[in-house]
């Protein structure tokens, strides 16, 4: 009896013992706000993360129970969104650009000339070192004639007197657009009788301006020693840690050569490069010649099965090309960048190798043609599978809203909210009114791929949810927001920055929500733009940000030293570096709270 007894509690304990055995993962993050963005828009209180994936989405009592893990930490109720993603923007661009002049914001010719003497002269009046390895190139971005009291293009007179032997191009914000000294024009062989197609070169008064349109811009460009391995990965590790810091995890990189993902490639691999890339290849001959043959390209980190094209230019500049004329320059419709037969060529190439076509359309004319181009190479009744993009779609005429139906729109809020105050100017009363027509565009293809186009545009994706929803800038102006039949629900602006962009990059599989079984990329935000006043996401902080369950950012560097096996909130340990406790203090001060 005592036998049976004795078996009895034995196998009692090893039950006792089975059922209460958690399962071990790599990290818990509980008392959190986490919207999941799936299908549902299901909310959760905790996340269970093992080998970079989602294992479990819970509340924080159920998770706790079934799970323990050696890095546990307390979100102190904030907020858990999927990580954001770019849907369209310059990654490798911005960073090259962090090494150049920066003209955004200037308000005047006159401020930008300053910027430039005080990146380029020294206090003593020698040239500074510009550039390393450019061969001393005075390079910059960022100016928009638009912001300035004399809204006109410059004149390279000022440039010309300052660096009489240095060459220097300023690029218009937009890329669309350039003032280049003499210099410049000189090693680009631009001469009064040059011409060239899909780009203009501006004279007044029998002399060259300095004004470069398009594709007259990449006749200077190329002239530019191009970037070092060395510095090409300098700006790519710049660009991530500033993209880290507003949340983004995944970001497309629209327009690229074979040597620049190459080098994206081998930072991912040696894990230095953490961010996600969808890379569009440039519409390039030598992308052509190695990709059509090796085919699409895919990593964890890495996905290239896209081309990029220019249909046409900028509204700014008035590069787009338009149906009818621009309302402020008489007979004048902007022009294409290529040949109808070349997108032609390209969109039939390209549909039988796999590759998905991502076009730059900003006029109503080049939204029409590249649509049908699309249609007419694709020739299939299961169109809207190829996922074949048009990127801006910023002036759609009413009867080509139905054609994209098997398009998808990738599209830039902050573009409406930066060009409102002249659009009229360009496009006239009625024509505006199709134009930034995001609402619209969702109506017609079922979702919208939302980003930035930065450095065009900044970086911040909480200027695209807050430009989408509320339609107005920085400053609440206009105060009733700008076309806001087109504005989009709050819902909508943030599955156009998670589910619906990893949509248009065919991986919504693996990411763009926070669902078990995918990749445990998510931001942490002390902020709920879901339901704080809308004109409070502009002040959202990122408290940290995961890629593959690994923070590769927070709001301080200290935090992995005392986030784990812990309840202690996030907001006790902000407070703590607030008062700037050094390391050594805050550990002792973190583990008598603990205790």
């Amino acid at each position: 009896m005592f036998k049976q007894i004795f078996i009895s509690i034995v196998c009692g304990l090893i039950l006792f013992s089975c059922s209460t055995k958690k399962e071990n993962v790599d990290l818990i993050i509980h008392n959190a706000v986490i919207y999941s963005v799936d299908s549902s828009f299901t909310m959760y209180e905790a996340i269970a993360i093992k080998n970079g994936k989602i294992i479990e989405l819970n509340t924080s009592e159920a998770l706790l129970k079934k799970y323990t893990s050696g890095e546990i930490k307390d979100a102190g109720g904030k907020i858990i969104f999927p990580g954001f993603i770019d849907a369209h923007c310059h990654f490798l661009g911005y960073g090259l650009g962090l090494r150049q002049v920066d003209l955004t914001g200037t308000k005047s010719f006159k401020e930008v000339i300053q910027r430039v003497k005080d990146f380029a002269i020294s206090s003593d009046g020698s040239k500074k070192p510009i550039l390393k390895g450019e061969d001393n190139w005075v390079i910059g971005r960022g100016w928009d004639q638009n912001d300035w009291e004399q809204k006109e293009f410059p004149d390279k007179e000022m440039l010309d007197s300052l660096f009489p032997n240095t060459p220097v191009i300023l690029k218009r914000i937009d890329g669309h657009a350039a003032l280049v000294n003499t210099e410049a024009l000189r090693r680009a062989n631009i001469t009064l009788t040059t011409r060239i197609n899909g780009g203009d070169i501006l004279i007044k008064a029998g002399r060259l301006t300095g004004i470069l349109i398009d594709n007259a811009v990449d006749l200077v460009t190329t002239k530019i020693p191009p970037a070092s391995t060395q510095q090409l990965q300098e700006a790519l590790l710049a660009a991530q840690q500033n993209c880290f810091k507003v949340g983004l995890t995944t970001v497309d990189d629209a327009g690229l050569m074979k040597n620049d993902v190459g080098v994206m490639d081998a930072l991912q691999k040696s894990n230095h490069l953490k961010m996600r890339v969808y890379a569009m290849l440039s519409d390039s001959g030598p992308n052509y010649k190695y990709y059509l043959e090796k085919g699409v390209y895919k990593t964890d980190r890495l996905n290239v099965c896209s081309f990029k094209f220019y249909a046409d230019g900028a509204l700014g500049s008035r590069g787009a090309c338009l149906i009818e004329n621009y309302s402020d320059k008489a007979n004048w419709k902007g022009f294409l960048l290529s040949t109808k037969e070349h997108f032609e060529k390209y969109a039939k190439i390209l549909a039988e190798k796999g590759f998905q076509m991502n076009t730059h359309c900003i006029g109503d004319s080049s939204d029409r043609l590249i649509a049908q181009i699309y249609k007419d190479a694709l020739n299939s009744q299961a169109l809207s599978k190829h996922r074949w993009r048009i990127e801006h779609a910023q002036v759609v005429d009413k009867s080509d809203l139905e054609k994209f139906s098997f398009i998808i729109p990738s599209v830039q809020p902050t573009h409406a909210t930066s060009d409102m105050y002249w659009a009229k100017d360009r496009l006239g009363e009625a024509r505006v009114k199709n134009a930034y027509a995001y609402k619209d565009l969702l109506h017609a293809a079922g979702l919208v791929a939302l980003g930035t186009d930065f450095p065009v545009e900044d970086i911040s994706p909480f200027k695209t949810f807050y430009a989408a929803v509320a339609r107005k800038d920085g400053n609440g102006f206009p105060a009733s927001g700008f076309q806001v039949q087109n504005a989009l629900t709050r819902e909508e602006a943030i599955k156009g920055m998670t589910i619906w962009a990893a949509y248009s990059n065919f991986e919504e599989k693996e990411k763009g929500s926070l669902e078990k079984g995918k990749l445990a990329d998510f931001v942490i935000l002390d902020t709920d733009m879901m339901k704080c006043e809308v004109k409070d996401v502009l002040k959202t902080k990122v408290i940290a940000t995961y890629i593959n369950g690994e923070k590769v950012f927070s709001v301080n560097s200290c935090f992995p030293h005392f986030s784990k096996t812990s309840s202690v909130g996030i907001d006790f340990i902000e407070k703590c570096f607030e008062f700037g406790c050094p390391v050594a203090i805050f550990e002792d001060v973190y583990s008598k709270k603990a205790q």
